[in-house]
């Protein structure tokens, strides 16, 4: 049964992958892109709150440093662009595990706060450091990716870049799966539960934190190198602290905890924050009625999944369709989170 849950959610996506940059159109492929992206994001960050337990507000402070280095290895350095994009997420996992160490030390709210202050610090930094990253003007001129003399570019690039970015947004969920699964996962589930409990089974509370708190770091890297050579320009208002809450809120839609969830909530606030701010740009409305809209739907979707839905929408779709067997979350002590790989 547990191969089968596995199996079906990946031959779905595998099918979506192929099927989906070949039918869509150009505008439609580049939200296809974006979700991809966020997914990959929100994979990592499912993983550290509902696994580790540890709240981010700064997820989008990591996407930034991937999408700079990658920008900046490219087109200042001359490295090859393969070679920067795969530079962009250990760059960003580095610059984790260093701000982990003190950070993760603070707990609840105070962690909250503490990943917010970084990416208020990350942005100001990018800002500043004007002869690097260009400053508010941004990182102008990033060279295309490509392999060798073959150029990422032209009418085929959205299609290519579409299959790269759910190539990898798959790639970090099936990883994920099998981690979760894995000596280390059962432990992070542990975690999840009871930290003192985990801690007094001897379980390395401190050093699993940090790691998840790297790897989560490094999913959101990757997806900023891919971003960075798919709009080729980037600035800090690329990255705003909404993008953050953003992400958390995708993590929740989709279930913390829930492997397959991150794809399903990046998808779903996506697409609502997209068709929400297309009514915004309607003939007689007010100027800043996108941003206000964004806004508004962030608030009521958290507040609606808090109230209707607070394990997300995967677990709440594997509680309606089968019963769940004893030690699941229904049947788990009140206050727990659900951390079955779903």
């Amino acid at each position: 049964m547990r191969i089968a849950r596995s199996i079906g959610p990946a031959t779905v996506a595998t099918v979506v992958i192929l099927l989906l940059p070949l039918a869509l159109p150009e505008a439609l492929l580049t939200i296809y892109i974006f979700i991809g992206l966020s997914t990959m994001v929100v994979s990592g960050l499912s993983l550290l709150m509902g696994f580790a337990g540890q709240v981010s507000l700064g997820q989008a402070a990591f996407y930034a440093i991937g999408a700079y280095s990658a920008g900046l290895l490219a087109r200042d350095l001359k490295l090859p662009s393969l070679l920067s994009l795969a530079i962009a997420p250990a760059a960003a996992a580095a610059i984790a595990y260093v701000v982990g160490l003190p950070l993760l030390r603070l707990r609840g709210h105070y962690l909250a706060f503490g990943t917010l202050a970084f990416q208020l610090i990350t942005l100001s930094l990018i800002g500043e450091a004007r002869d690097i990253t260009g400053g508010d003007t941004g990182l102008t001129a990033i060279p295309p990716l490509g392999i060798g003399p073959l150029l990422v570019e032209g009418p085929f690039k959205s299609i290519v870049f579409g299959y790269l970015a759910w190539g990898l947004a798959l790639l970090s969920l099936l990883f994920n799966a099998r981690l979760v699964r894995s000596r280390p996962g059962r432990a992070l589930r542990a975690l999840a539960t009871s930290e003192a409990g985990a801690l007094a089974s001897g379980v390395p509370v401190g050093r699993y934190k940090l790691q998840v708190f790297a790897l989560s770091a490094a999913y959101a890297g990757l997806a900023g190198g891919v971003y960075a050579f798919y709009v080729t320009y980037i600035a800090p208002g690329s990255f705003p602290l909404v993008r953050s809450i953003e992400f958390l809120i995708m993590a929740t839609v989709g279930g913390l905890g829930s492997v397959w969830g991150s794809a399903v909530g990046a998808s779903v606030v996506f697409l609502v924050v997209q068709i929400l701010q297309s009514l915004g740009t309607v003939p007689g409305m007010p100027l800043r009625a996108p941003a206000v809209f964004s806004y508004a739907v962030y608030g009521s979707i958290l507040i609606g999944m808090m109230l209707l839905l607070p394990q997300g929408v995967i677990p709440a779709l594997r509680s309606a369709f089968r019963v769940p067997s004893s030690g699941s979350a229904k049947n788990a002590e009140p206050g727990t989170r659900n951390t079955e790989p779903v």
